[in-house]
């Protein structure tokens, strides 16, 4: 890919055919139920994505099983490839197939054998701008076996021009094909995006890389910040089903779907599998969404786990969080 031009952005009523929509619902929306879904919700949603005509499905993660208790979570924790082949079997459609390996949490040289074996197309990395160096010699194995990866570093908005600049070149450099803002903490507005979008993208330029972004929704602004970063030319766009994901939740699928412009994105289908299936979600007690406790973190881009803590132990004394939120400064 060396070499890659930087691409027309368009207007608004026409389309890139570059564009690629990443559905996490299973991965992000997995760390609000534990992972535990049925395999008919798994099924389902795969034939969604596949009507829809979104481009990859992440399964979940690659969690390494030395480090957590199989029984505590479900399947999705884990992403064996026999529970993958019995979803999908071959899977000669389209839809591309995605796992997460967090660095430091998982171990691809043993759970990962070589692509020709595997229902696997791609592999995304998550990591800190500290562990960089991790993810990379992750990057090499799963190239080496055949794999897509991209590297997602998270928590972006905690880090300096000084760390970021130099986290893209050494991304650059390195054999991935897809680097990723993430704004873990929903704390970023589209004006901050433009410009680390920008900053990502003349990265990508320069180094032939392709570049994604997936946002949370503290704020109200994972949408407005996913179709911001698409104005600049992003291409890898990730979204969850009704933004089912980990807090406040992520860009929400139809929300994507209904912006794009690119004919072969149908969002009727996903509405057919909402309608059919996310109730059934929100009553087993899956809780994600914008709340206030999720706007304080992200107004003042912290970590939501505080906020994902007072929700879960049913609190109501906003100000008094508002005040602990404060006191960490």
């Amino acid at each position: 890919m060396a070499g890659l031009q930087r691409e027309e952005t368009g207007t608004l009523l026409s389309f890139r055919p570059s564009i690629r929509v990443i559905d996490a619902t299973m991965r992000d929306g997995g760390l609000v139920n534990n992972f535990q879904f049925s395999d008919q919700f798994v099924t389902s949603l795969y034939q969604a994505n596949i009507a829809s005509g979104v481009d990859y499905m992440e399964m979940g993660y690659k969690a390494d099983k030395d480090l957590f208790d199989e029984s505590a979570f479900g399947k999705w924790k884990f992403c064996k490839e026999d529970d993958i082949f019995r979803i999908v079997g071959e899977n000669k459609t389209p839809l591309k197939l995605a796992v997460m390996a967090d660095v430091g949490r998982c171990n691809v040289e043993r759970d990962l054998g070589d692509k020709k074996n595997s229902p696997i197309d791609m592999v995304r990395i998550a990591t800190y701008i500290n562990t960089i160096p991790a993810a990379l010699a992750m990057v090499d194995w799963c190239e080496k076996k055949g794999y897509e990866t991209t590297v997602n570093v998270m928590a972006i908005s905690q880090a300096s021009e000084k760390e970021i600049d130099l986290a893209l070149e050494m991304l650059g450099k390195s054999a991935t094909r897809t680097i990723y803002i993430v704004d873990s903490y929903g704390s970023m507005y589209p004006e901050e995006m433009r410009v680390i979008g920008e900053k990502y993208m003349e990265a990508g330029v320069k180094y032939g890389k392709q570049i994604g972004i997936h946002a949370h929704n503290n704020q109200n602004l994972a949408f407005a910040n996913t179709i911001e970063c698409t104005a600049l030319g992003v291409n890898y766009l990730d979204a969850t089903v009704q933004g089912m994901g980990r807090g406040a939740g992520n860009c929400a699928m139809e929300l994507l779907l209904g912006f794009l412009k690119n004919p072969k994105y149908k969002l009727v289908h996903m509405l057919k599998f909402i309608e059919k299936h996310m109730p059934e979600i929100r009553k087993s007690g899956a809780v994600w969404g914008y709340d206030l406790p999720y706007l304080l973190t992200g107004v003042f881009n912290r970590h939501p786990s505080p906020a994902i803590r007072y929700i879960k132990d049913k609190r109501e004394n906003i100000v008094d969080f508002y005040h602990e939120i404060l006191d960490q400064e």
